[in-house]
């Protein structure tokens, strides 16, 4: 079942869960988004972001600073996290009255010539089970795209029941991610 949290509690989530697994087996598995795990549902997004190295280079600050979630109202703890391999973020989104927590450990970071970027992982709590990447590239004409490609399935029943609701308010955040760096990297914000 999700966990739900008043915002000061978030930190102690972070401690509670330092030594939690991540409540799936195919850890890594968002590297290739054509060998996603089956018995998941699979959403792969891109946008074009700009460029050019300028670009890049900007799409690589939006990741590190984490303003795909800043841009959709998302809380994190801790409040500027570090792209370290096995850290601990809690993803939190305000839905009405209620501040719904998602528990993620970061399971990847790519740091190459014309990729940039992490995935997470969901731990116990998150109310899907499931990976999701966040990656900048540039390709051989200089054209920098920001990529999501997640895999993820309800965590419990209630979250199955839920499902389509969680799916909608998934697609819009996803579409705010997607913007935010659009936007951050083209200096509109």
């Amino acid at each position: 079942m999700p966990i739900t949290f008043r915002s000061g509690d978030l930190e102690q989530l972070v401690v509670l869960l330092s030594d939690a697994p991540v409540t799936y087996t195919k850890v890594g598995a968002t590297r290739v988004a054509s060998l996603l795990p089956s018995g998941y549902r699979h959403d792969v997004y891109a946008v074009l972001v700009g460029q050019g190295d300028a670009a890049f280079d900007r799409a690589k600050d939006a990741l590190r600073q984490w303003h795909a979630h800043h841009h959709v109202g998302a809380t994190l703890n801790p409040n500027d996290p570090t792209l370290v391999t096995g850290s601990v973020v809690v993803v939190g989104f305000h839905l009405g009255p209620v501040h719904v927590v998602a528990p993620c450990r970061i399971v990847y970071v790519t740091d190459e010539v014309d990729r940039f970027g992490f995935a997470y992982g969901s731990l116990p709590g998150h109310p899907e089970r499931g990976e999701e990447a966040f990656h900048v590239r540039r390709d051989a004409d200089d054209v920098v795209t920001f990529d999501i490609v997640v895999f993820s399935r309800p965590a419990d029943w209630l979250a199955r029941i839920g499902s389509p609701v969680a799916r909608a308010v998934q697609r819009r955040v996803t579409n705010g991610y997607l913007d935010g760096v659009r936007e951050y990297v083209a200096g509109e914000q």
